[in-house]
This record gives structure tokens, C-alpha cells and sequence, in this order.
């Protein structure tokens, strides 16, 4: 079962254009139903592997998905640059950064 178009992302297949991913609804999971790539089509373990591998980077990225949601509009960041100055902007950044702190 594939887990998802990740893996083979990962991989460096193209979604658009190496493969096509199916779920028949039938209990089985997702498998390749076309397979377009002039590239040999990775074993399921591998794509596995490709897959854990992304969902990795992915979940250690969370800080910066907080941190974006977290951010005033530009438009916003501008106006406080115009009233309070650069350290008005930079105390309000810090608090956001402070309370979603990049992992080590």
C-alpha cells in the first residue's frame, strides 16, 4: 500500500506526470495504477522509506506553520514599523518567535 504521493515526491517523481495513484475503496489502500516514469518504479519499501523520511522534515518544520499563522499581514507589519519603528516590530516578532521556538 502506498501511503501517499510524498514518498515518491521524495523520490523525485513528478506527480502530474510519473504516476497515477488509485483507492478503490475497498480496504486495499492506495496503489500505483499507472506508472508513466521512463524511471524503474521504486519498491513499496522504498517509497515507505521516502515517505517516513518527508513526514520527518515535515513534522520538525511545525514551528515555521505556527510561526506563519501566527504573523500579522505584511500590510500590518508595515503599519507597525510606521508607528512604533523597527524595535516595535521586532518586540512583537520576538514574542511569536519566542512562543514557537525553532527545534535545535
Amino acid at each position: 500500500m502506498i501511503i501517499s504521493t510524498q514518498g515518491l515526491s521524495k523520490l523525485g517523481f513528478d506527480k502530474y506526470t510519473d504516476f497515477v495513484l488509485q483507492d478503490d475503496s475497498d480496504g486495499n489502500g492506495v496503489y500505483i495504477k499507472e506508472w508513466n516514469s521512463d524511471k524503474p518504479q521504486p519498491s513499496e519499501a522504498e517509497i515507505t522509506t521516502a515517505h517516513n523520511e518527508w513526514q520527518t522534515i515535515y513534522d520538525n518544520a511545525q514551528y515555521a506553520r505556527d510561526r506563519a499563522e501566527a504573523y500579522p499581514s505584511i500590510a500590518d507589519q508595515l503599519d507597525k514599523i510606521y508607528h512604533s519603528g523597527v524595535a516595535g516590530w521586532k518586540a512583537d516578532i520576538k514574542v511569536i518567535k519566542d512562543a514557537n521556538p525553532k527545534p535545535e
